[in-house]
């Protein structure tokens, strides 16, 4: 009889350890769990062990443990670290948006981390390949409505400081926001350049783009005769203070584009006055593109209307 309950012993026991062995009581949750789901002993086995799939490209198993990680020791070193794998694993996957997120969490939840300088210059580059047209591709995240490159050039600026990249990015913005026909947003950006990093290689193109910025308004529906002046003006100063630059080419072509406008404004302004018989009015804005622009193709119409104006008093 004893041997009869010693085998169902066995039997039983045997039926029933392999149904536990992936379960333990812990005392601390005061529930079962198993222990695949919990981390290591301590930070650095965890992250090695985590690091280990990392290398072998297996990237769900390398999520998971380093996710792991982040919940059991939030305060380790090792945290900082898996957080910035879970962005290379995602750029290295091709999900741009998704690992900028990643990268930015190190900044802001582990400022002090090593690695903040080669994750500010992971951003920019990241910020780059949108600007270059990437497709942009996110699993489960929204991205913002318009180029994902404008949040992310305006957080290297604020990661970066008074860093190597800060003019830089801040420029690259206010070329993105031009682009997007934002060009007050744009300006501002160009003016940050100008006052925040005066020494900046970025301050003599800045200084070009407002210029064209406030040349783009003028062309804009809503006519901005303000607007127009002040681009030329803004064009004249770019020339003076950088005569030799690249851009000085670009710049007086503007300025002459821009004096082919103020020209066709006046005699409009003219004809509408003689319409209306307003001679004197009419005679005044002929007169101010004959003189002021004579080298325009206005000026001969000026000069033309004028002397039939004076034949019909």
């Amino acid at each position: 009889m004893r041997r009869i309950i010693l085998s169902l012993c066995v039997i039983f026991a045997l039926a029933v350890n392999p149904a536990y062995s992936f379960w333990i009581w812990t005392p601390k949750t005061g529930k079962w769990v198993n222990p695949k789901n919990l981390p290591k002993d301590n930070p650095k086995a965890q992250f090695d062990y985590a690091k280990g799939f990392y290398d072998e490209k297996k990237y769900d198993e390398a999520i998971r443990e380093f996710r792991k990680l982040l919940k059991a020791y939030p305060k380790a070193f090792e945290a900082s670290e898996s957080q910035y794998y879970l962005g290379v694993i995602e750029e290295e996957r091709g999900n741009l948006y998704e690992a900028y997120l990643a990268y930015q969490k190190v900044v802001d939840k582990y400022p002090f981390s090593e690695r903040i300088k080669e994750i500010i210059e992971k951003e920019y580059h990241i910020a780059e390949q949108f600007i270059a047209g990437y497709k942009r591709k996110a699993l489960g995240v929204t991205l913002p409505v318009e180029d994902p490159s404008i949040e992310i050039l305006t957080k290297v600026v604020e990661n970066s400081t008074y860093g190597p990249l800060a003019s830089k990015a801040e420029y690259k913005l206010g070329l993105v926001l031009k682009g997007l026909q934002r060009y007050y947003e744009a300006e501002d950006a160009f003016n940050k350049v100008i006052s925040n990093y005066p020494d900046s290689e970025w301050v003599e193109p800045s200084k070009f783009q407002i210029a064209s910025c406030r040349a783009a308004v003028s062309r804009g529906p809503d006519y901005d005769q303000g607007a127009m002046q002040e681009a030329k003006q803004k064009f004249e100063e770019f020339v003076r203070e950088h005569p030799d630059a690249v851009l000085s080419k670009d710049a007086q072509q503007n300025i002459s584009k821009l004096k082919e406008k103020e020209a066709a404004s006046s005699y409009n302004i003219a004809v509408f006055y003689e319409k209306q018989k307003a001679y004197k009015a009419a005679k005044i804005y002929y007169e101010n593109v004959i003189n002021n622009y004579s080298g325009s193709v206005w000026a001969a119409k000026a000069l033309e209307s004028l002397q039939l104006m004076e034949k019909k008093k």
